[in-house]
């Protein structure tokens, strides 16, 4: 997907480009999420993944070029091994973490009102003096193991340049990370956070 964010003052608002199957108390979820700033400030990329109703997985990037000047290509790779969005979550079943692999999902790209958290934990309020509020999305495009063409998402990984990419995003861009937060460890997270790049 290509997206191009809100510009200006849009503190408050959320941009999304997410999976998620069907509601419900055991729903899988895989999020992108970009929370909205004030003029001037960098955006902040939230992710989640939600698997069997428990998420808790969260983490935060601060952006390091202005999404919201020129499009942008955003993908998530959901296959039998990992999700990968900017991060990668391996299936560990193996160990016993749970890993979304049993029901489809849909994608969705929402722009909602997050003034309560968004922006600075909420301190940050939305000035609806500024709206409407405008993302972009071009581009689209999604491959199943039902599409025709090349499969090779199906065992994608990261090669030594995706290594490298990540472990530089995770230094310098890293801003929150479930895996260092100690309110948020249990013992499945334990077995998540384990793995480095």
């Amino acid at each position: 997907m290509q997206m191009k964010l809100i510009p200006g003052d849009s503190a408050g608002t959320v941009t999304t480009f997410y999976l998620s199957s069907d509601p419900g108390e055991f729903h899988d979820e895989v999020d992108f999420e970009f929370l909205d700033n004030a003029s001037g400030s960098p955006y902040t990329l939230h992710t989640n993944i939600f698997v069997q109703g428990v998420g808790n997985r969260e983490q935060e990037f601060r952006l390091w070029f202005d999404p919201s000047q020129d499009y942008h290509t955003y993908s998530i790779t959901w296959n039998p091994q990992r999700i990968m969005p900017i991060r990668v979550f391996e299936n560990q079943e193996k160990e016993g973490v749970p890993f979304a692999n049993t029901k489809p999902m849909k994608v969705f790209s929402t722009l909602w009102d997050a003034e309560q958290w968004a922006t600075r934990g909420g301190k940050i309020k939305t000035d609806w003096t500024k709206a409407p509020f405008t993302a972009y999305y071009r581009n689209f495009n999604i491959q199943s193991k039902d599409s025709p063409g090349s499969k090779e998402w199906l065992t994608e990984g990261l090669g030594p340049k995706d290594r490298a990419w990540l472990r530089w995003v995770q230094k310098f861009h890293t801003i929150y990370n479930y895996c260092t937060d100690a309110r948020h460890k249990s013992r499945s997270h334990l077995h998540e956070c384990g793995k480095r790049f």
